[in-house]
């Protein structure tokens, strides 16, 4: 599924917290000067640029530390792997922990700006850096809103929830949104399966040899339902692990090495 997005749809799930600490903004009324300011930005860039997003949703069964996805429009099922927490002060989660063995579903997302936020104001360094920022926020309240409508109908395990944005922003709904790059997902070579299994290039999206997407202002990730799933940080891992993960992947040990070198201990 394809979903393009207006920015006035998306202004009311910016979660602006994350705006003034990118512009380091501590008073009250710093704050307030700041959202004015961006919100005056965001009606002049309504009527020409718009937030775009993926979304797919899978069959799916957990093995070990991987998942299997399949769905009726794939030749083979997808294998994609994931860490596991070693450290000792961890509870040992995997992501792969909140599907069940047998049968399931997950849902795997993507979400992008035109490109043009991110290319068309180098004219002016302040006026580019404020766009930049609102284009990051834009991307996040895409997945925001599109994780909303995922639970309440596309998907619709949670078709009674009623939640305020002060509850979405909390993370108070049921399941769980991790995204690549993030503590849960750290291997942002993760992107190179999920680019296979929504094709990103529909909505722009291209990857780095890094794994990192362009527009940088770009969300990717997965959804999943259980009401007991949370957030965690990987963490740390070891060389076993790494020569697992490698092993898992089907990517040579070193490639991996590059790709997992700040969580090795």
């Amino acid at each position: 599924m394809r979903k393009t997005y207006e920015i006035h749809e998306l202004q009311p799930y910016i979660n602006w917290a994350y705006y003034y600490h990118a512009w380091q903004l501590r008073t009250t009324e710093q704050q307030r000067q700041s959202r004015e300011e961006a919100e005056h930005m965001l009606l002049q860039l309504n009527s020409t640029y718009h937030v775009h997003a993926l979304f797919q949703l899978f069959d799916a069964h957990s093995a070990g530390d991987d998942i299997i996805l399949s769905s009726s429009g794939m030749q083979q099922p997808c294998r994609c792997s994931f860490l596991r927490q070693q450290e000792a002060s961890s509870q040992h989660l995997c992501l792969a922990d909140f599907i069940h063995p047998d049968h399931d579903h997950i849902g795997v997302f993507a979400t992008t700006v035109d490109i043009g936020m991110e290319t068309d104001f180098d004219h002016d360094p302040y006026q580019k850096m404020q766009v930049q920022l609102l284009a990051d926020r834009l991307a996040e309240a895409a997945a925001e809103k599109l994780h909303e409508e995922v639970r309440q109908t596309i998907w619709g395990y949670a078709p009674g929830e009623h939640l305020t944005m002060e509850e979405l922003h909390a993370e108070k709904f049921q399941g769980i949104r991790p995204a690549v790059g993030y503590p849960s997902m750290p291997d942002t070579s993760i992107n190179f399966v999920l680019d296979k299994l929504l094709q990103f290039k529909q909505i722009g999206i291209r990857l780095t040899e890094s794994g990192a997407m362009k527009p940088h202002a770009s969300v990717s990730g997965l959804m999943i339902a259980l009401p007991e799933a949370h957030y965690f940080s990987i963490g740390k891992i070891g060389e076993d692990q790494l020569q697992d993960y490698a092993h898992r992947r089907g990517l040579p040990l070193e490639t991996m090495r590059k790709f997992l070198s700040p969580l090795m201990r």
